[in-house]
């Protein structure tokens, strides 16, 4: 397992010096969202040059950090149709940006029907999934021209929403270059969460065979009751579930990327230990 980090997550500085934060802190690779770490020049689509990429393909190698995934995070399901088109602009410029950057994955979630990109019970419905499958097949076929892995992240409040539906979008699409970030936490809800071993059976039991790279955080249920927080790992509910999936990662996903979220500067350490602790031990 090679851990790593939300690029974002570390103190706020340079690309370059995040990088370098992050070899300091023992990491072996990053996840990147362009707007997110980048605020010097330009991440616009006429920005995304071979140039541009290179550049951050050396700063990645000479750090000796793996660029985990390329994040674009927009959503596919908007009815807003000239967002839509910006939107899947945008992700065509990720698959030719990443293909020069060598980079693992471009990621991204589901997806909402509404251009707030917020959870609504149509989201769960057959309709939603058809929409997303429509508008998704366009991009995956543009990162098989691109030579890309195009992955997308299964999230309880999107349209993609549990395994069974991740899977159906896999079969439906049929293409190598179409597969799963695995985030074992974005898949509950104060719904499901006392059968959240279940449910990381059926994950892994129907995606595992495409699931390119990994998320790790916990979670925590909020005072409400009604919902849940994200926070680093080991500092929430998730309790033993870990070992499951961090056994799976051992059999079967050898050298995977597993990228940390929701951590803070001053906790990434560690949690990176706290993870790996738990992954010697089984």
């Amino acid at each position: 397992m090679q851990l790593g980090i939300r690029l974002h997550d570390i103190k706020k500085a340079p690309l370059e010096q995040r990088l370098k934060i992050a070899r300091e802190q023992g990491f072996k690779c990053g996840h990147i969202a362009l707007k997110k770490v980048i605020d010097e020049y330009s991440t616009a689509d006429a920005a995304l040059t071979p140039g541009l990429a290179l550049y951050l393909k050396r700063l990645f190698r000479e750090n000796e950090i793996d660029a985990a995934v390329l994040g674009n995070y927009l959503n596919l399901a908007t009815p807003d149709e000239a967002a839509l088109r910006k939107n899947m602009k945008r992700y065509k410029a990720h698959m030719r940006f990443a293909s020069l950057m060598d980079c693992g994955v471009v990621g991204t979630e589901t997806g909402a029907v509404n251009t707030e990109y917020k959870f609504e019970e149509r989201n769960h419905s057959d309709e939603a999934l058809e929409i997303f499958i429509k508008n998704v097949r366009p991009v995956v076929e543009y990162a098989e021209k691109c030579g890309v892995i195009f992955a997308i992240e299964p999230v309880y409040k999107h349209i993609v929403c549990n395994p069974k539906r991740a899977r159906y979008v896999l079969d439906q699409i049929d293409s190598p270059n179409l597969q799963i970030i695995f985030d074992p936490v974005n898949l509950l809800d104060v719904s499901n969460i006392d059968k959240r071993d279940e449910l990381f059976d059926e994950a892994i039991d129907l995606l595992g065979e495409d699931i390119a790279m990994v998320h790790l955080k916990d979670f925590k249920v909020k005072e409400d009751g009604k919902s849940l927080d994200s926070v680093a790992c080991g500092t929430g509910q998730m309790g033993d579930s870990y070992e499951k999936i961090l056994k799976f990662i051992k059999t079967q996903k050898p050298y995977v990327h597993a990228t940390l979220e929701n951590t803070v500067p001053e906790n990434a350490v560690q949690t990176r230990e706290y993870i790996q602790g738990i992954y010697d031990r089984l």
